[in-house]
C-alpha cells in the first residue's frame, strides 16, 4: 500500500499559494520525505521533474494523483515561455530533481531566475542534499567546504578545475559518476596530493549506503584494484595537511615581528599567520627574545 502520511499532520500545512515552489525530494531512502513537501506535491498543480520515471516511484508511494510534467536541459528552453506565462497566471507548479534539492545539478535555475525576473513567486520546501548529508559522515573538515558538483569528463579540464582548489582551506566536495570514479581519484592524487584526508560515499541512506575514508591515495589505490563501485556517488577531499613548523623558522619568524613590535604583539602576530598555538608560540618567545 501506499505509505500515505499523516492526513492530520498535512492539514496544519496551509495549500501553497501560486507560484514556484522548489520541493527537496529524498535522495535514496523514501522515508526521508517531510510531511510538507508531500502536502506541497499534493496541493501543486503540476510537478516539474527531470525524469517522471523516477518521480512516478515517489508520488506513487505517496499516494499522490498530480500531473507530472518533464522539464530538463533538452526542453527547458522550449518549455519555460510556457511554464512562465501559466505561472503569471496564478498556477501552482512544484519542481523536484530526481533527488533531493532541486538546484544543485540540475537544470532548475534557469526556471528560478525567469520566475524572478517576471515578479513571480519562489518558495521552497527544504530537505535531503546527498552533498551534505556526506560531507556530516565523511569525518572531514565542515566548517568551510565547496561544493563544485560535476566536474568536466576530459582530463584536461578536470585537472584545471582541480588546479583551482588546491589552496582552498575546506572540504572540497564533488559529484562524479561510477565509472569516471577512478580517473578522478587519480587526478585528484596527482593534483592535489595523495596526503589530503578525503571519502567516497555511495547510495546514501540506501540498504547499501558506504562511506569508505582515508588518505587521497589509498582511496585511488582501491578503486583501482576493486573497480567502479555502484551507485551514486560523493567525493569529498580535505584541505591540505598542515606542513610541521620547525623551531628554527618558528625562531626566525618570532625574530622578525619582534624587531619592531611588543612580544606579546610579536607572538600573537606569528601564532595567527603559521597556525600554531600561542602556548608553543609564547614558550619558544620566553627562550630566545
Amino acid at each position: 500500500m501506499p505509505a500515505v502520511l499523516d492526513p492530520s499532520a498535512q492539514s496544519a500545512f496551509p495549500d501553497p499559494p501560486p507560484g514556484l515552489h522548489l520541493v527537496a525530494t529524498p535522495i535514496g531512502n523514501l522515508g526521508d520525505i517531510s510531511a510538507r513537501a508531500a502536502h506541497t506535491l499534493r496541493r501543486a498543480d503540476k510537478i516539474l521533474c527531470e525524469d517522471t520515471r523516477v518521480t512516478a516511484k515517489l508520488v506513487q508511494h505517496l499516494g499522490i494523483a498530480t500531473p507530472l510534467l518533464s522539464y530538463h536541459e533538452h526542453n527547458a528552453g522550449k518549455l519555460r515561455p510556457r511554464l512562465l506565462a501559466d505561472l503569471q497566471a496564478g498556477s501552482c507548479f512544484a519542481l523536484v530533481s530526481d533527488a533531493g534539492t532541486p538546484l544543485i545539478s540540475d537544470p532548475g535555475y534557469k526556471l528560478v531566475r525567469a520566475a524572478l525576473d517576471a515578479d513571480i513567486t519562489v518558495s521552497g520546501v527544504p530537505g535531503p542534499v546527498a552533498a551534505i548529508h556526506a560531507l556530516t559522515l565523511s569525518g572531514l573538515p565542515s566548517q568551510a567546504f565547496a561544493f563544485a558538483g560535476f566536474l568536466p569528463t576530459k582530463t584536461v579540464a578536470r585537472r584545471q578545475a582541480l588546479t583551482g582548489y588546491n589552496s582552498f582551506p575546506g572540504t572540497l566536495i564533488l559529484y562524479e559518476s561510477a565509472s569516471r570514479l577512478t580517473a578522478l581519484l587519480s587526478d585528484i592524487e596527482e593534483v592535489l596530493g595523495g596526503e589530503r584526508q578525503g571519502a567516497v560515499a555511495r547510495e546514501l541512506t540506501k540498504r547499501y549506503e558506504e562511506v569508505r575514508r582515508g588518505r587521497c591515495a589509498e582511496l585511488a589505490e582501491h578503486y583501482r584494484k576493486t573497480g567502479p563501485p555502484k551507485g551514486e556517488l560523493v567525493v569529498l577531499i580535505g584541505p591540505r595537511p598542515k606542513e610541521e613548523i620547525s623551531d628554527a623558522a618558528l625562531d626566525q619568524a618570532l625574530e622578525a615581528a619582534a624587531a619592531h613590535q611588543s612580544r606579546r604583539t610579536a607572538i600573537d602576530q606569528v601564532s595567527e599567520a603559521l597556525g600554531l598555538p600561542r602556548t608553543r608560540v609564547y614558550r619558544r618567545a620566553l627562550e630566545i627574545l
